[in-house]
């Protein structure tokens, strides 16, 4: 595929827009309001284009997905206690904002029904982790590195799906300060 400077503008455009209409419906009506004939309609573009890049609701999901990998990470300082919290400070706000609790409940559950969405999930997740796992990757054994990010991840997602928000600074703050303590007492 070339890359978006070689492409025409309209095609550029087309390859935003739809997507972000995908993600929108997804959001705010579940997935089944996600096929290539309703995302086409909403977002103001036939059939045709809509079906000539995403020809499947797999493929309108996976795009609606990368619209999330534009959003802003914590800009690493190379202090662990600052970077992980910066981090899911900036989760937590993605939840709220970008209503990522929403997207993430959908995108876990049909995972577990359709093996054509687990790859969907395993490179939001992956992306996503992406610079917690660097922060912590650099003083912990490798089951101890799992159980941190999974910990810290975990601690977001649960306050978000199951309590109705994320947690508060305060949380945040003492999580951090558990999983930091627990890695460098055993060091």
């Amino acid at each position: 595929m070339q890359n978006k400077e070689q492409l025409d503008p309209r095609v550029v455009r087309t390859q935003h827009d739809v997507p972000a209409v995908a993600l929108r419906l997804l959001i705010d009506e579940g997935w089944e309001s996600v096929t290539p004939a309703r995302v086409a309609e909403e977002a103001g573009y036939s059939r045709a284009t809509v079906y000539a890049h995403w020809p499947d609701r797999t493929d309108l999901v996976r795009d609606a997905f990368s619209q999330y990998e534009e959003m802003p990470h914590f800009e690493p300082s190379g202090d662990p206690a600052i970077d992980l919290r910066g981090e899911l400070v900036s989760f937590c706000r993605a939840m709220v904002e970008s209503r990522l609790d929403r997207a993430l409940a959908t995108l876990a559950e049909r995972a577990q029904t359709n093996p054509e969405i687990a790859p969907v999930r395993d490179r939001f997740v992956a992306a996503g982790e992406a610079q917690m796992r660097q922060t912590l990757g650099a003083f912990t054994e490798p089951i101890e590195f799992e159980a941190s990010v999974q910990m810290l991840c975990g601690m977001v997602t649960h306050s978000a799906l199951m309590h109705g928000s994320p947690p508060s600074d305060e949380v945040i703050d003492a999580a951090v300060g558990v999983v930091l303590r627990g890695l460098t007492q055993r060091a």
